[in-house]
């Protein structure tokens, strides 16, 4: 049998890009990071936990105090003895950088501001019209949301280093392009840009699920987890996937979209658009739904979404079949898409975030065993799953962080020697 030849075929074979970790970042990025999470650490430990010389660390952390992003911190001296040198440690210089994290729904719109050692200096959440804006109008909100959580921490607009925004939807986060959401009335708006014509400062925009899971990755579960799940349940139903401590957005930076999975064919209408999501069952607008139809209950824009919720929980909670019913039909989907999550990607920890956490209808103990029974039997224990209710603020924190990570890159890129930054 004649061989067969491939036509333009490159030379060699196996993957051209090595697995991450093979390829190390600089050294002065892998001294910062490690000072940003210890919040202060001696060189000694740095160069341990990096498995270098005490003189390479010396090397980075000179330059990175040349550069303004850390500084030398003198511990004190031992309480019992009163006696020897006071220890340095190095942390990250707070007052280098400030940046503004802020999310924007459908419903409502958070705010912090953050100094460059992820230190909260001032927050501001508001409630908001439930409707869609033009992208004109989005960007305008940005900017006055920005300047007024920047007039609580007491700083003017310039004093910010970067802007990070959180919105449903489909986020292109790389370019800053919004290809849809909820909140907008057009689709493939290049809001970055928009809004950093408006703001004369960088901002970054993601998508709010993702946020959520750079929250849990920079400040909470997720600090000490190197993969897992953050599914956020709210106005709608997002996801938010960390793997090797990065946060993964798929090829074209919109994947995870978890509450857009189809789970019934022609079924109900989600307001993406399409038919049969996930979201279109689990999320704040179809419980009100299904309260509308089964309970004959009346649902008016601009009423709130809240409310109804709440007064539908209450019925459930009181003993109300058809209450109790339409949580137990949203548990049900809800159990199909965490065990989906299971089956594809096999999370250490999934952590279930959001607002409607409060209905622990949703995630009741049946509805957990309803999603072992759909999970692959391998005979190995599921992921352990962690409800957190950080409220709106978490949002918002997530912004911040990448705005953070922005900031923090972009200085060390323009470091000495021309390295390149962390992947």
């Amino acid at each position: 049998m004649k061989p067969r030849r491939l036509e333009g075929r490159e030379a060699g074979c196996g993957p051209l890009m090595p697995p991450i970790g093979e390829t190390l970042r600089p050294l002065r990025q892998q001294v910062f990071d490690r000072v940003r999470a210890a919040g202060l650490v001696p060189r000694v430990r740095l160069a341990r936990d990096l498995g270098v010389s005490p003189a390479s660390v010396t090397t980075a952390t000179q330059e990175l105090i040349e550069a303004g992003l850390i500084e030398e911190v003198a511990a004190p001296r031992d309480p019992e003895t009163g006696r020897g040198r006071p220890a340095v440690a190095l942390g990250v210089r707070a007052g280098a950088h400030r940046v503004v994290g802020l999310k924007v729904s459908d419903r409502e719109m958070s705010a912090v501001v953050m100094d460059f050692a992820g230190n909260l200096l001032a927050d501001l959440h508001d409630e908001r019209r439930p409707q869609p804006l033009t992208p004109a109008d989005l960007a305008a909100l940005i900017a006055d949301l920005v300047d007024r959580v920047c007039a609580r921490a007491g700083l003017t607009r310039q004093a910010i280093s970067a802007v990070g925004v959180g919105l449903p939807g489909y986020v292109e986060s790389p370019t800053g392009q919004v290809f849809w959401s909820s909140i907008l009335t057009e689709r493939k708006v290049p809001l970055a840009q928009m809004v950093e014509a408006q703001l004369h400062l960088p901002v970054q925009i993601d998508n709010d699920a993702n946020l959520c899971a750079m929250a849990e990755l920079w400040f909470g579960a997720g600090r000490r987890r190197s993969d897992f799940a953050v599914v956020t349940i709210e106005h709608g139903l997002g996801m938010g996937l960390v793997l090797n401590h990065r946060l993964w957005r798929g090829a074209m930076g919109i994947g995870m979209e978890l509450g857009h999975t189809k789970v019934q064919l022609d079924g109900a209408l989600c307001r993406c658009g399409q038919r049969g999501c996930l979201e279109a069952y689990v999320a704040d607008y179809a419980l009100a739904r299904e309260a509308t139809t089964a309970l004959n209950w009346t649902y008016r824009d601009g009423q709130s979404m809240m409310v109804l919720l709440e007064s539908l929980y209450d019925h459930a909670k009181a003993g109300n079949q058809a209450a109790r019913s339409i949580f137990r039909r949203a548990g049900r989907y809800l159990a199909v898409g965490l065990a989906n999550v299971v089956n594809l990607f096999d999370p250490a920890l999934i952590i279930l975030s959001g607002a409607r956490m409060q209905f622990d209808y949703l995630y009741a103990a049946d509805t957990l065993a309803e999603m072992e029974a759909l999970v692959l039997n391998t005979g190995r224990p599921l992921p352990p799953i962690e409800i957190h209710a950080w409220g709106e603020l978490l949002w918002a924190h997530g912004a911040a962080a990448l705005a953070l990570s922005a900031v923090s890159d972009g200085r060390l890129a323009a470091g000495r020697g021309g390295e390149v930054a962390a992947q």
